[in-house]
């Protein structure tokens, strides 16, 4: 039963503040494990218009005060549509109270299936998924973000899992057909190679292709760094060393690299697989590197790619002679993750309003804001708005100046010619003023480091319309300015959460040096990593840590 009582005290905000969702529940000290948790709530979430319906026509809360809505929710979640059922041994009191009113709540559930016409509770759960869209009424709005799905050319091609995996979808030729085509149909994206959208309601977890590796759920932001980096020519020159993913875990970017160096007509040519670039990948947490580890395997790049679990990248000494080829570096340090769409906050459950039974003395008021089992108040959960967060500057600037840090770093190694930055953030002191203050620093001057102009980026990017924002068009509130040339701002990719492209909000830039400029006489330009600005080690392990977190394809729960 802690399973409920913890999910319980993430939905009533028991996780505090800070980081996306899956980050607080991880970071969270819980009985239960968080891949549970974590997967309760997002599913419980996505039928609680149904549930809460279930529910108060059943009319059993009235007559069970240990039953707050909050946890009936979660409960009667799993009595209908988990296949373990409830996750508590059948004697427990909860349980035992909720079941004594099963034949009444399963009746109230085929009721609803049979009501919206549907012969099954795949084609239920499609159906409830139209009437949770803003409209209200059925009606799919103009658009509806999609999930995006990764084809991961290690191990398999886009032509292969279209024959196999999506041989039973429809293609459509935009995403605002794909928001009301239904499950069975995909979308090629226009910027990204090997990249599809398919209707957020799509089953492919369960997948073969998603468990051996094949596919992949990744956002269409998070993939631009990986393909800004290399393009997708696998010959080209910047492809000809090894690379450097700095705050690589859970390896979503990572895996990205490595399916771009397996690209085209060599993707499964061992040969030339051996004589590809190496991949570091690299990250300070250790319980993170594990599951990076793991998503390496899974993917197929075990040869391509070597971890090295609990290594900052600010401690790794550029002149170490396994990184004397090293050319590219894709970087995503720790960010505000004020971009992240959908995972940012905690989901809001629309939960049953429960009408006061008939009692003397005083009556126990048990609204929407009941009181939880663990004593915390689930205040507004059923509102379907959200606040804004208001704006942490003193942390934007510590983050600010950490993320620079790990730039200047990069720069310094010897071989490197190219290197991108991205962050899940749409602020611009995490941002255009990153961009701006490493291209005036000592070690971009001294080694010849400018922007990755926009004309000479990979073919799809050339095409992507959003680019950096001017001082005064930016949210930060009046925060540090930044000079940037229109050739640099151009240079400089967005994404906005919620806009019609479907993605998180997400910045990219890529920087290239010039090789006449040599390597300074021998003399390597270093970051220390104790020039302490309060921030704390570059782990990748900070709040946008679960940003690239969705693939899950390890057998878990």
């Amino acid at each position: 039963m802690s399973l409920y009582l913890d999910a319980v005290f993430i939905l009533a905000g028991g996780s505090g503040d800070g980081g996306s969702f899956k980050s607080r529940i991880y970071n969270s000290k819980l009985k239960s494990s968080p891949a549970q948790v974590y997967a309760l709530i997002t599913e419980a979430s996505k039928w609680d218009i149904l549930l809460k319906e279930v529910i108060e026509n059943s009319g059993f809360l009235p007559l069970e005060p240990k039953l707050t809505p909050l946890l009936s929710i979660l409960l009667v979640h799993d009595l209908l549509l988990s296949k373990r059922g409830i996750a508590a041994p059948a004697n427990h009191h909860l349980r035992s109270t909720l079941e004594k009113h099963k034949s009444r709540i399963k009746a109230e559930f085929v009721k609803a299936r049979v009501r919206r016409r549907c012969a099954s509770v795949e084609e239920l759960k499609s159906v409830i998924a139209k009437e949770k869209q803003p409209s209200g009424n059925g009606t799919p709005t103009a658009f509806v973000p999609p999930r995006w799905v990764r084809i991961n050319n290690v191990v398999t091609t886009l032509d292969e899992e279209l024959t196999t995996t999506f041989s039973s979808y429809k293609a459509v030729s935009s995403l605002l057909d794909l928001s009301s085509s239904g499950a069975q149909s995909y979308y090629r994206d226009a910027h990204i190679p090997d990249l599809l959208a398919v209707p957020q309601s799509a089953e492919l977890t369960s997948s073969a292709a998603y468990k051996k590796g094949k596919i992949i759920i990744q956002d269409k932001a998070s993939c631009f760094p990986a393909y800004l980096l290399l393009g997708s020519d696998a010959t080209a020159e910047q492809c000809s060393g090894d690379l450097v993913d700095a705050c690589a875990a859970p390896g979503n970017k990572t895996t990205h690299m490595a399916s771009l160096l397996c690209s085209g007509s060599n993707a499964h040519d061992k040969a030339s697989n051996q004589k590809r670039a190496r991949i570091f990948s690299c990250d300070a947490s250790q319980s993170r590197s594990k599951i990076l580890q793991k998503m390496v395997s899974v993917a197929g790049a075990a040869e391509l790619v070597s971890v090295l679990p609990g290594q900052d990248f600010l401690a790794l000494s550029p002149d170490d002679k396994r990184f004397r080829n090293v050319k590219g570096l894709l970087l995503d340090p720790s960010c505000s993750g004020s971009g992240i769409v959908g995972r940012d906050d905690v989901p809001r459950l629309a939960l049953p309003t429960v009408p006061e039974p008939q009692q003397r003395g005083k009556k126990r008021k048990r609204t929407a804001q009941a009181t939880t089992d663990n004593g915390s108040k689930a205040a507004s959960l059923d509102a379907k708005g959200s606040q804004k967060a208001e704006i942490d500057h003193d942390r934007l600037v510590k983050l600010s100046n950490l993320q620079s840090r790990i730039i200047e770093h990069a720069f310094s190694f010897p071989a490197a010619t190219r290197v991108t930055y991205s962050t899940c953030s749409i602020h611009a002191q995490e941002n255009e003023v990153v961009v701006s203050r490493v291209l005036k620093s000592p070690v971009a001057q001294r080694r010849g480091w400018k922007i990755l102009p926009k004309n000479e980026q990979a073919e799809g990017l050339r095409k992507w319309k959003h680019r950096g924002v001017k001082p005064g068009e930016s949210n930060d509130g009046g925060m540090e300015s930044w000079q940037l040339t229109e050739t640099e701002r151009e240079a400089c990719l967005r994404c906005w959460p919620s806009d019609e492209e479907g993605t998180g909000g997400f910045f990219v830039a890529g920087f290239v040096r010039d090789p006449s400029f040599g390597d300074n006489g021998g003399v390597i330009d270093t970051v220390a990593p104790d020039s302490g600005d309060g921030v704390g080690e570059s782990n990748g392990d900070g709040d946008q840590s679960d940003e690239e977190s969705e693939w899950e394809g390890f057998g878990s729960d």
